[in-house]
């Protein structure tokens, strides 16, 4: 029987031949005999992704980040996956939660980019909610959690005129910081008119009325009082965004009541400071010691080919005083990516002429 590590290279291997089938298989045996190796689950959400597989590929990120939230491509994953679902919002908070991890690498902020870009196309899509709901909110920050479809009873057209119509069910998430509570009810394509959300003391009432089904209903009584007249909610094209406002700054440890339930006061930190927080009962990570293991770990990964290169020239640019960084900038810029130069001297004062590869010739283009 094949070891762990023997079926990681296989599956490795796969991936490269583009066998991404097989790589998703050789991953899943693996983690069979490695059910807490946290790389594996990001390497399988990669395998995913090629697949087109976005749920499973979300579904593997998040194991891989329950088992170690230090992992840069695990969030990468993430954010893809979310990002190719139109989960717009929870892809930006997977991609920011990367780059906190790995600020040098340039790909989180070229995705951050792409998100605040289709959410502003998404938001232009709003319609505005009826009269007896609360203003309209602009979001910024989403669920950990890609939206599922609906899931609703099958019936044949026989027993159409026998059966009552199927109730539909529709998966909801929430996250908190220090002043509010986000609720996320993942219902794609519902119209703006056919939702109703309603705030009380400490009760929360959303109602989705579609024709032909049975009203969806969603009344928790909630973990702790909230200011009704500061609630506020949005229906997007995939879901509706509920806030939440608390009257008392404490930490839900879960969104509906539940007796005996414990209170534990936050600290009076900025909200803009602190990571959203998420239900978990595992202890507090210190996130300073994981970024500079992370720092680490990356500057001792050992690399092939291109990504070899590209590691070699950002560290020296890390490690280089502001003379030898101009010189590689402008050296680079200058020569169209032909000349790499560490000596400000020779190049501060000229323009760096480009140098083609030996049987090649350098061209211009004309724009």
């Amino acid at each position: 029987m094949a070891s762990a590590s023997d079926l990681v290279t296989q599956a490795k291997e796969a991936f490269i031949d583009d066998h991404f089938e097989k790589a998703v298989d050789l991953y899943s045996q693996a983690i069979a005999l490695n059910p807490n190796n946290p790389d594996l689950f990001s390497d399988r959400a990669q395998a995913n992704i090629k697949l087109h597989n976005f749920t499973e590929a979300v579904s593997d990120a998040n194991k891989a980040i329950e088992l170690d939230a230090s992992i840069p491509k695990a969030y990468l994953r993430k954010g893809t996956a979310c990002f190719n679902l139109e989960e717009y919002y929870t892809a930006k908070t997977a991609f920011e939660a990367g780059a906190a991890l790995a600020p040098e690498d340039a790909r989180f902020s070229e995705w951050i980019q792409k998100c605040d870009k289709c959410i502003a196309e998404e938001e232009g899509e709003l319609v505005t909610p009826s009269l007896k709901a609360p203003r309209r909110a602009t979001l910024t920050e989403i669920v950990d959690e890609a939206p599922e479809e609906i899931d609703q009873v099958n019936t044949t057209s026989s027993e159409v005129a026998t059966t009552t119509p199927a109730k539909p069910k529709y998966r909801h998430e929430y996250y908190q910081k220090p002043e509010e509570v986000v609720v996320t009810v993942f219902a794609k394509g519902v119209p703006a008119d056919r939702v109703s959300v309603n705030f009380g003391e400490q009760i929360l009432s959303v109602t989705i009325e579609v024709p032909g089904e049975e009203p969806y209903v969603f009344q928790p009584r909630l973990f702790g009082k909230i200011v009704p007249a500061n609630c506020k909610y949005v229906v997007l094209s995939t879901k509706i965004e509920i806030r939440l406002a608390k009257v008392e700054h404490i930490h839900w440890t879960s969104l509906e009541f539940v007796k005996d339930n414990v209170v534990v006061r936050s600290s009076n930190v900025p909200s803009g400071t602190q990571r959203p927080s998420y239900p978990s009962s595992k202890p507090t990570k210190d996130w300073d010691k994981l970024e500079a293991l992370v720092k680490k770990e990356e500057k001792d990964e050992k690399l092939d080919g291109d990504a070899a290169l590209n590691k070699f020239f950002r560290d020296i640019y890390s490690d280089a005083d502001e003379d030898t960084r101009r010189a590689m900038s402008k050296s680079f810029v200058e020569s169209n990516g032909t000349v790499l130069s560490t000596n400000w001297k020779e190049v501060g004062s000229k323009e760096v002429e480009g140098t083609a590869p030996e049987g090649m010739e350098l061209r211009k283009w004309e724009y």
